[in-house]
């Protein structure tokens, strides 16, 4: 197994926000909105209509393209990075959900929310960017209404170097060098299913709600009781 690599934190300058943004990440992003939406229904039964937090909400793409598959959601949308909120910021006024879709600058492992604010508690590929996420997650849980829906996804680090590059150049041959290099270390700086399974038994989460759902993605989702 390969040693978990850390990088940084927040991805602050404008380059960085700037490469990251212009990824395709359309394919995960849609899957993760529709995948979101599908567990939803299947517990609630209706067209949500609820609160919800994205962590680590980058350039604001996942809460662009929930919006556009669920009308009822609003969304407080959150990050560490200046140059990503800006970012934010432009693609939600273009998206036109400026008025569903709150930006603010906050970091995980200190949510300034009460004990149960939100109806669902989403992140997209934020864990590996926090050294320590254990406090991070019990942030998450915290913040999370009873019965209301945790739903969290993220790379996995692989078996060695060579499925790192494998997937580089599967899911990123056609995007610059600079992008290929930062979704290489996102690969090294992941979690494995049994590192976060570890941590969700710590909080008192079942270790069972976590699970591989594509051949490169973790996925948490559960119900909090």
């Amino acid at each position: 197994m390969l040693p978990r690599v850390l990088e940084p934190e927040a991805m602050d300058t404008a380059e960085e926000a700037e490469a990251y943004d212009r990824m395709d990440h359309s394919t995960v992003n849609r899957a993760f909105a529709s995948d979101w939406l599908a567990t939803w229904m299947t517990v609630r039964g209706d067209a949500p209509s609820c609160h919800m937090i994205d962590i680590g909400t980058g350039t604001a793409l996942i809460p662009i393209e929930l919006c556009g598959q669920s009308p009822h959601v609003r969304i407080t949308a959150v990050d560490l990075a200046d140059e990503m909120l800006k970012r934010a910021e432009v693609n939600c006024r273009r998206a036109g959900w400026e008025s569903r879709i709150t930006l603010q600058k906050i970091d995980a492992k200190g949510i300034p929310y009460g004990d149960g604010t939100f109806d669902s508690v989403v992140s997209n590929t934020i864990i590996h960017h926090i050294p320590q996420p254990r406090q991070a997650l019990a942030e998450m849980h915290r913040v999370l209404a009873p019965g209301g829906l945790l739903f969290l996804r993220d790379l996995y680090r692989p078996e060695s170097a060579d499925e790192v590059e494998h997937f580089v150049r599967t899911y990123a041959g056609n995007e610059t060098a600079e992008q290929q290099q930062l979704f290489r270390q996102s690969f090294h700086a992941a979690l494995t299913v049994e590192e976060v399974a570890k941590l969700l038994e710590e909080l008192g989460i079942s270790p069972t709600a976590v699970r591989m759902t594509s051949d490169r993605h973790w996925t948490i989702s559960t119900w909090k009781s």
